[in-house]
């Protein structure tokens, strides 16, 4: 739990390394020095980039500690003289760092929860593939396992996150200039994590997992009637009918064009049993929701629309697939259809009903 009194964290987060992160960061401290704020630099890695350490000139900077391991002198953030000095904000680089051995403690992160715990505000930066819960995912795409880690919630518990993004074409252009790493890893990165490929995905990765982060916190502090969809949700609904199959097929389809998160509802009704046939038909469109990836759920209603609009509700659902009316048209004369009765209860709450011609 966070306590009540407590500094601001604020996460600067980008694809990969080279996209701007640090700098950005930099030149939002000065903005807040000529403000009046106290700012300090905690740790700054340049890694040799020239715009990088001209940016930093006119920053307070805390002197690294130096430690003793095998024999060998290295730097380390001085986490108790920054704390000693107890400044309005400190920047912190490269949030994922595991410190070095015998340090007081064992990752970069542990040391900026101390600071914050000392109502100190931290600006940080890391690389979208340190994130804990998506190691096997960019290890899949790049190759490459990622050892240095951050736990998400450290995402999730930021009072902001703000994702550096360039195109993957402007990458490769600073990459190849040398204004990321030196000319004789330029070649190799190109050839490694640097590929097109790698660099469209963890693009993709880093703009997904910032915009989950901005629906979580605007959904937790508005009403139902105000919800903020930023990715699309597709909600299938099937029934007994045998087209249900080709409706799960096709909102399947739909919601991977839209790289959407995907969704079966089957309104049982209450007051009846579902014959064996109809209970495997169900299992079925169970197994090859899950199949599909989504996620199937159940409820059990005598007002189908209703339960249909309030799952969507509940779920943040943008897009419904609906089959089209199973019933005679002499029927549907007589009563307002299901079709009608579903599209009042979601007309206010920006979700496209999409209806399906599925064969009889």
């Amino acid at each position: 739990m966070r306590t009540a009194k407590r500094g601001k964290h604020k996460i600067f987060i980008g694809m990969a390394p080279g996209v701007g992160k640090t700098y950005k960061m930099l030149e939002e401290a000065h903005q807040l020095k000529q403000e009046g704020i106290d700012v300090v630099i905690g740790f700054l890695e340049t890694h040799g980039r020239k715009d990088t350490a001209i940016k930093a000139i006119g920053l307070e900077v805390i002197p690294k500690k130096t430690i003793l391991y095998k024999n060998i002198n290295l730097e380390e953030m001085d986490t108790e003289a920054i704390l000693n000095r107890s400044p309005q904000l400190v920047l912190v680089d490269e949030l994922a760092h595991t410190n070095v051995p015998g340090s007081h403690r064992e990752k970069r992160y542990q040391d900026v929860e101390l600071m914050l715990a000392a109502e100190i505000d931290v600006y940080s930066t890391v690389n979208i593939q340190h994130l804990e819960s998506l190691n096997d995912v960019v290890a899949a795409i790049t190759g490459i396992v990622v050892r240095e880690c951050i736990p998400d919630i450290l995402l999730d518990e930021a009072d902001a996150v703000v994702v550096i993004d360039v195109t993957p074409e402007t990458l490769e252009e600073r990459l190849r200039e040398g204004k990321i790493y030196a000319a004789n890893n330029i070649e190799q990165s190109l050839k490694n994590f640097f590929q097109r490929r790698n660099l469209i995905a963890l693009r993709e990765l880093a703009l997904r997992e910032v915009a989950d982060t901005v629906e979580e916190e605007a959904n937790t502090s508005i009403s139902p009637e105000q919800i903020c969809n930023i990715h699309e949700r597709v909600l299938v609904c099937v029934s007994t009918y045998p087209n249900s199959i080709q409706l799960l097929r096709r909102g399947a389809r739909l919601a991977n064009s839209m790289n959407a998160k995907f969704y079966t509802v089957f309104i049982a009704d209450p007051e009846r049993f579902l014959s064996k046939e109809e209970s495997l038909h169900i299992h079925t469109c169970e197994k090859l929701c899950q199949e599909f990836g989504g996620e199937f759920i159940q409820v059990k209603s005598n007002n189908v629309p209703q339960a249909i609009s309030q799952v969507a509700t509940t779920h943040h659902i943008t897009q419904i697939v609906i089959g089209e009316s199973q019933q005679p048209r002499w029927k549907i004369l007589l009563k307002s259809s299901f079709t009608q009765r579903l599209l009042e209860l979601i007309r206010d709450k920006k979700i496209d009903l999409h209806i399906i011609a599925t064969e009889k």
